[in-house]
């Protein structure tokens, strides 16, 4: 007799539209789901200055919405660019918010939604469970293939000059999320390569995650990794490739509702302070330190490496280790075709902060505790060491 289905609970976004073009109707989408019509749009100057939002914004504007632009989100965005923002769409009375970029615009956008209608500060939002009441709605679509953010119930803000903190609430979930490969087309090779082994890294987290791992995000994951797998090589090589596109994008949209569910582990918990002091992009922290930490964790992940080999590789009749082998040489030789950097003194990282960064990844204990494999100050000097 088995003890039956451990129990677990698994949260997403209330809709998501898979659509190639999808943005350039998204007025006429919005319009049959929502009443409101006063909207802001969260994102960027780069996509703003090179068109990127136009189809989009006309098509609003032709159904009906009264449209305001926030782009003055940047990377890892601190308060001010959120406090900035809100202060934006109070004075346009915006009533509801579309993100529209990388994760940082999505992650601004959440908050947007919530502090328009909050009389909380802040400050009394960091942390789980601490937002309160409702919020406007809320619409996501992003421009990369990689942070999963349209589908996490997380913002992450800078709050000093390398600290960050984070906001974790069921109301920072999206209403509705779409899908528009044809937007991450303009995405560079580096770019490409970097945030789609960020969702790599969401997907093989979510799969090993010690506490939270269920079904569901087992079934998200896996297909999450194979889908990026499969289409990473292709879309950094041809950034027009439209099935490789559509695939990295739904491959980073199934991953980030694995580890929203299952939350990530060391290679994030070490990567974070590789963004904190050298303002490095996500993505690309995150492909920095994954081949240090995949081989670290063999001792403790080989079963579910060798899961994963299945997915990825496929069948073999090797046993255990071997599979597990295998699968940490495949992602390891992924990542060195697609170009992104692999090592630390590639990106600038003075060989003398290694300790230093240990020491800041063990603050990362939300993190690290998900980790299949105990970390401690010195095991994450030694993967810095692995990673220069």
């Amino acid at each position: 007799m088995t003890d039956g289905i451990k129990p677990f609970s698994f949260d997403t976004p209330g809709s998501l539209l898979v659509e190639w073009g999808g943005a350039k109707r998204i007025g006429e989408l919005l319009s049959g789901w929502f009443e409101a019509r006063n909207l802001l749009i969260v994102t960027d100057k780069f996509l703003h200055q090179n068109g990127v939002l136009d189809p989009a914004k006309a098509s609003l504007e032709q159904a009906g919405f009264t449209v305001t632009v926030f782009d003055d989100v940047v990377a890892d965005p601190p308060e001010a660019v959120l406090l900035s923002c809100v202060d934006q769409a109070k004075a346009a009375g915006a009533d509801i918010v579309l993100g529209l970029g990388g994760g940082s615009s999505m992650d601004i956008a959440k908050l947007v939604a919530v502090l328009l209608v909050s009389d909380q500060e802040l400050s009394q939002l960091y942390g789980i469970g601490k937002v309160k009441g409702g919020r406007v709605p809320l619409v996501q679509v992003p421009t990369t293939a990689g942070t999963g953010s349209e589908v996490t119930n997380i913002t992450i803000l800078t709050t000093g000059e390398t600290t960050k903190m984070g906001v974790v609430s069921h109301q920072l979930y999206a209403d509705r999320v779409l899908l528009d490969a044809e937007l991450t087309v303009g995405l560079p090779a580096i770019q490409t390569a970097a945030t789609g082994i960020d969702a790599m890294v969401h997907a093989i987290e979510a799969f090993t995650g010690q506490h939270k791992k269920n079904i569901l995000s087992d079934v998200f994951a896996r297909e999450a990794l194979r889908l990026l797998t499969q289409n990473l090589i292709a879309a950094c090589e041809d950034g027009t490739n439209r099935a490789a596109r559509e695939g990295m994008l739904l491959g980073a949209n199934l991953a980030g509702q694995a580890f929203s569910n299952s939350p990530v582990g060391a290679v994030h918990a070490l990567a974070y302070p590789l963004g904190g002091h050298y303002h490095l992009p996500h993505g690309l922290t995150n492909a920095l330190m994954l081949g240090p930490v995949l081989r670290f964790n063999m001792t403790g992940a080989a079963e579910l490496y060798a899961e994963l080999a299945d997915v990825v590789i496929g069948p073999s009749d090797e046993g255990v280790q071997a599979r597990s082998a295998n699968f940490v040489n495949f992602m390891q030789d992924l990542m060195d075709r697609s170009g992104a950097p692999l090592k630390l003194r590639e990106v600038k990282v003075p060989e003398a902060d290694l300790p230093m960064l240990a020491r800041d990844a063990m603050v990362q204990q939300r993190l690290l505790i998900n980790n299949p494999v105990e970390v401690t100050e010195a095991d994450a000097l030694r993967l810095y060491q692995e990673a220069y």
